[in-house]
This record gives structure tokens, C-alpha cells and sequence, in this order.
């Protein structure tokens, strides 16, 4: 007779009847001192304090503008905005997301693989990586929302089944981030504590969040006592510039009521070693378009 695997420990309880604070359990950086790659000892020491990274040109600005090209392709091709990978602004009937371009777009998909890219992540996580999501974000001008503050592990945790905390978010701007056209803020430091949330996950909870968070949200309570223990920065850049982030790291953006859009291409890389199992507190797994299962490394 067999019997069922037994079930990975949950070091992170979350989605419960209160607010749970956890100490994080796992490294940040997960390779050994000395490990070559893209990042110097000092900046991967500057990842592993904040948990965030900013590079100031990643790519080139003749590259920009070869994926500006293949990302107005995406957004404005009438058979991709019908694909159920494409999320859909409320208000503007806009394209806000398009998930899974590294399949989509063998443009995007070079790029993922960009040692450039891929070696930033394979440096942080210690071992070789696979694209655990990968989308387009458009926020065009005159509304376009924004993501409340989150931690993206949480949702991995709870709904895609990521047991450690051993995945990074390249996020590369294709137009120019302002400070003023809904670009990202974090709290350094915040990807030291876990934050689990209160409430449970409803069914198809993706078909919503992606659109307007509900699950995974912590309280007001809980973020003003973390912005207050951390601080909140920003981070502006332009075109072709990239922050890596923590999948822990406490982040969100605002609206974006002014005309300039901000466009970014991002990948989330997860260390082979640390691969989906069943959702941690959810009733059944997100689609593969956004939490994969096929764990391929990257080449």
C-alpha cells in the first residue's frame, strides 16, 4: 500500500483568524560569500539589509525600445486582450497585466534569460532558477490603479503553495517611473518579518485580486506600525533601469492620474529547490498562467 507524501511543515501560517507575525525563517541571499555573478559582495550586502536592489541601467536604451515595441504589440493585439491572460482595467477598460509573456513573447523571453537578468537571481537564490510568473504591467495615464501594500510571498504561500522564502521580483522599466505616476514604494527591512493576514481565501480568489485586492491585505493597524519600524522609500528610474525585490519585502503602488504611463516588464524567478506544492491556505491552486508548475530552469 502507499501512502501520500507528507506534507511540508507551514512556517508561515497566514490567511487565518488574526494577524500573525512570524520572524522570517530563511536566508535572503542564499548563495555563499564569494559566489560570482552580476552583483558585488556590497550589493548583494545591500539586498540581504533592505531587501531590495536598484540598478540604475540594466538595459540599454536601444533595448528599451525594442521591448516598448513588442510591448505595444501585446497590448494592443485585439486576440491577446481577449486571452485570459490579459487582466483588464475596472474604469478604462484599459490592459492593465499581461501574465505569462515569457511563453507569449520569445522577445520577452530572451530577455528573461539575459544573464543580465537571470544572473542577478541565480546569484541571490543560490541555485539555478525557473519563472515562477512573469507579466507585463501597463499603467496607463488618467486613472490607471494601483496595488495595495501586500507581500507577494504571502499570496505565493497561501495560494501557489511556495513553502520558503527563496524568490526575487526583477521589475525593468520600460517607460520612465515617476514619483508621481504610480510607481512602486517598499519598506526596507520589512523582509525580515512575515506578516500573515487575517480572513480566508474565497474560491478563484485570482479573479479578483488581480483587479482589486480582497485576500492577503494587512491591516491599517499593522501597517502603521511597520512603516513606522521601517520607513518607506521609492523607487524612481528610467527607462531600462531595475529593482530586484525579496519576495517578502512589504510593497504597493498608487493611482496613476497623471498622462505619463509606467511600464514595466516582471519576472519572478524561484529557486528550483523550492518549487509550488499544494496552496498553504487556500481551497485550490491559482491558474499555471500565474503560479507555474512547470519549474524548467532557466538557460
Amino acid at each position: 500500500m502507499t501512502t501520500a507524501p507528507e506534507r511540508t511543515a507551514d512556517l508561515y501560517p497566514t490567511r487565518g483568524a488574526t494577524e500573525v507575525l512570524t520572524e522570517r525563517k530563511d536566508p535572503v541571499v542564499w548563495s555563499a560569500p564569494g559566489t560570482e555573478g552580476p552583483f558585488t559582495a556590497a550589493e548583494l550586502s545591500e539586498f540581504d539589509r533592505d531587501g531590495f536592489f536598484q540598478v540604475d541601467e540594466l538595459i540599454s536604451e536601444s533595448e528599451v525600445g525594442v521591448y516598448r515595441t513588442e510591448l505595444d504589440r501585446l497590448v494592443l493585439d485585439p486576440a491577446m486582450r481577449a486571452d485570459e491572460r490579459s487582466i483588464v482595467e475596472p474604469r478604462s477598460q484599459e490592459v492593465r497585466s499581461i501574465f505569462e509573456v515569457h511563453k507569449i513573447s520569445e522577445v520577452f523571453a530572451e530577455l528573461a534569460a539575459d544573464p543580465r537578468v537571470v544572473g542577478r537571481a541565480r546569484q541571490i537564490l543560490g541555485s539555478d532558477v525557473y519563472i515562477h510568473q512573469s507579466r507585463i504591467n501597463v499603467k496607463p495615464g488618467f486613472g490607471a490603479s494601483g496595488f495595495y501594500w501586500h507581500s507577494d510571498f504571502e499570496t505565493w504561500h497561501a495560494e501557489d503553495g511556495l513553502a520558503n522564502m527563496r524568490t526575487v521580483s526583477v521589475s525593468i522599466a520600460l517607460t520612465e517611473n515617476y514619483a508621481y505616476n504610480g510607481s512602486l514604494l517598499l519598506m526596507p527591512g520589512s523582509h525580515r518579518t512575515f506578516l500573515g493576514c487575517q480572513g480566508a481565501t474565497p474560491k478563484d480568489n485570482y479573479k479578483r485580486s488581480l483587479q482589486m485586492q480582497d485576500a492577503g491585505i494587512p491591516s491599517d493597524e499593522a501597517l502603521t506600525k511597520m512603516s513606522g519600524e521601517y520607513g518607506v522609500s521609492q523607487w524612481v528610474g528610467k527607462a531600462g533601469s531595475a529593482v530586484l525585490f525579496d519576495c517578502n519585502t512589504m510593497h504597493g503602488s498608487g493611482d496613476n492620474i497623471t498622462p505619463f504611463p509606467r511600464s514595466n516588464v516582471f519576472f519572478v524567478f524561484n529557486s528550483v529547490e523550492n518549487t509550488a506544492q499544494e496552496p498553504f491556505a487556500a481551497p485550490i491552486r491559482r491558474p499555471e498562467f500565474i503560479g507555474a508548475r512547470d519549474f524548467t530552469p532557466v538557460k
